[in-house]
Formats: C-alpha cells, sequence, structure tokens
C-alpha cells in the first residue's frame, strides 16, 4: 500500500510539473537573402503572417530592380537593328510592363505607413520606367517624337539637339557633351567624328545622355539599409550564414 501510495504522489507530482511548464512554441521562420548573406528569420505568427512578410521583401529586393531588358546602344548597327525591331521591342516592354504590375498588383505586405509609402514608390517607378522605354525606343527611330517627351522640361538640352533642322546645333551639343566626359574618351570621340556614319554615333551619345538625364529625375532617394534595418525588426531572431569577404 505504502508502494502505491508513493506511486500515486509520483504521478501526480509529475503532472503538476508538467502543467506548470510552459509549452514550448516552435516560431515559423522565413529565408530571405541580402547583401551576401542567406538570413533565416523566426517571427511571431500571431503579429504578422508569412505571406504579408514575403510580399515586405519582394517590395525591397527582387521587385526593387527594373523588368526591362537591357536596352544599350553604342553602336550603328544596335540602332540599325532597334530600328528594324521597333514594333516588337515595343511590345516585348508591354508585356514586361504588365507582367510586373501584376506582381505589385497581387503583393500581401504589412499594413505599416512605411511600407504602403514604398508599394506606392515601387508603382511610380514602374510607370517612369515604362515611360522612358517607349519614349527610348520611338525616339531612336524617330528623334521627332521627343518633342512630346514627358521628360522634355527635364532634359530639354539633349532633346532639342537631336530634335532640331540645324545639325551644327547637334554637333555641338554632341561634342560639348564628350569634352565634359573623361579624357579617355576623347579618342573614342574623334573616332566617330570623322565616321561616316557621324549622325548616327550623334544620336547614339545624346539618347544614352537623355536616357541618363531621364533615369535621375524620377529615381527615388530612398534609403535602402534603413528600409532593410526596419525589415530585420519583423522578426524575434535572426540567424546569418554570409560570403567571406
Amino acid at each position: 500500500m505504502k508502494k502505491l501510495f508513493t506511486g500515486l504522489l509520483l504521478a501526480l507530482s509529475c503532472m503538476l510539473t508538467a502543467q506548470k511548464a510552459p509549452a514550448k512554441i516552435n516560431q515559423p521562420v522565413y529565408d530571405y537573402q541580402t547583401f551576401g548573406c542567406d538570413v533565416r528569420g523566426y517571427f511571431d505568427p500571431a503579429q504578422y503572417k508569412k505571406e504579408e512578410i514575403d510580399g515586405t521583401y519582394k517590395l525591397l529586393y527582387p521587385l526593387a530592380s527594373s523588368p526591362f531588358s537591357t536596352l544599350t546602344v553604342f553602336n550603328p548597327k544596335k540602332l540599325d537593328l532597334i530600328r528594324s525591331n521597333y514594333t516588337q521591342l515595343l511590345q516585348q516592354a508591354e508585356k514586361e510592363y504588365v507582367d510586373r504590375k501584376k506582381e505589385l498588383n497581387g503583393l500581401k505586405f504589412i499594413d505599416l505607413p512605411i511600407w504602403k509609402q514604398q508599394y506606392e514608390e515601387s508603382i511610380r517607378l514602374l510607370e517612369s520606367e515604362y515611360q522612358l522605354r517607349k519614349e527610348l525606343l520611338m525616339g531612336y527611330s524617330d528623334p521627332q517624337s521627343l518633342r512630346n517627351s514627358k521628360f522634355y522640361n527635364t532634359c530639354t538640352g539633349y532633346i532639342d539637339a537631336m530634335t532640331t533642322s540645324d545639325k551644327q546645333k547637334m554637333y555641338s551639343v554632341w561634342k560639348s557633351l564628350a569634352e565634359s566626359q573623361s579624357t579617355g574618351t576623347r579618342d573614342t570621340f574623334n573616332a566617330k567624328w570623322n565616321d561616316q556614319q557621324k549622325d548616327d554615333y550623334a544620336l547614339i551619345d545624346l539618347m544614352n545622355a537623355f536616357q541618363n538625364c531621364a533615369n535621375h529625375s524620377f529615381r527615388p532617394t530612398t534609403d535602402d539599409n534603413a528600409l532593410f534595418q526596419t525589415f530585420e525588426k519583423i522578426f524575434t531572431k535572426l540567424k546569418r550564414d554570409c560570403d567571406e569577404p
């Protein structure tokens, strides 16, 4: 009887201990990459949903880059390719725009002002990039179309040079552009200046200058590091696996 009583006490003690011990909660994880690191973040599911964290992260990194394929022109051969494939390139740009817009519209992100602002900025940036891409493609084929550019007031000098009927004015702006660049480009410019396709080279360089000018007019000055630091505050714990410097 004494042994039975002792056994019952031990069993009851174990039950009480189990009741008092807090249940161990395994927090869900969210894996992502940034700045050369694989990161695993642990988060509170009562506060955040995984799909909201995923949407927020996409705003910061995967969807922060341009959706448009590279459009780099440095010689008349590439210029001719753009002119001959103008329609297809416009269609491609439209598809890239529609796909990115759909992806942005489908995002679910954390409901805080900072992320709503980042979302709105992503939409605005996409619209401006798409507008510029269309203008570049049209400008290479028909420079006069740039007279109606959204960026005309910002980049007037380059557009006026490309659309003037006075070639000497175009050459003057082109030459000034070359002189403002590094000394190492002088020989390259002189070769273009004396080439039979001089006008094409002038258009290419002025279009590249226009593209840079327009790009700078709508690019945000957001501090990405500050945004990532805010993003990291979502997690209760972080584990990093980073590449060696």
